[in-house]
């Protein structure tokens, strides 16, 4: 939507995705990311020259993570929702670096273009964030314990269903 902020593009999507799935008497969890450099939304590349670009721009710089959860309960018609916020710092590396990282993983289907959970680590200095496990797409922290209280524990047998 024009003027979105970035959170608010990955909670919309996030909620779009569940309900569109869930059906009569359904759990269903969506999710969404969205990166952002100073405010503006980084899409997904969908291929090498945009995920270059982004990369280049991205270098000594921090960049904002949205990552939105929801899970709809048919059941009970209740909705849970959250967004996390994570903060990568890129370290500066040298256009060769960025080349190969890209050729070697390929997240052309990333937001950011890069992949934290393979050598896409090496592109940062730091990340701050309260759920590590967001930055890969889903605050499987934030989903465990909204289970439990949904009465659906991850780790057990679930009271309710």
């Amino acid at each position: 939507m024009p003027g979105e902020a970035p959170a608010d593009l990955a909670a919309r999507l996030a909620l779009a995705k569940a309900e569109s799935a869930a059906g009569p008497g359904d759990l269903v969890i969506g999710s969404d990311q969205v990166a952002a450099l100073n405010g503006e939304v980084l899409r997904k590349p969908g291929g090498y020259e945009v995920a270059l670009r982004q990369l280049l721009a991205c270098q000594g710089k921090v960049v904002d993570f949205h990552t939105a959860a929801a899970i709809v309960d048919a059941e009970r018609a209740h909705v849970w929702q959250t967004v996390d916020h994570t903060r990568v710092y890129f370290a500066e590396l040298e256009a060769a670096r960025l080349d190969a990282y890209l050729r070697a993983e390929e997240p052309y289907d990333c937001a950011g273009s890069f992949k934290a959970e393979g050598l896409g680590i090496a592109l940062f200095t730091r990340i701050e964030s309260n759920d590590p496990t967001a930055l890969m797409g889903l605050p499987l922290i934030w989903v465990a314990a909204t289970l439990r209280a949904a009465g659906l524990d991850p780790l057990g047998r679930s009271n309710s269903r």
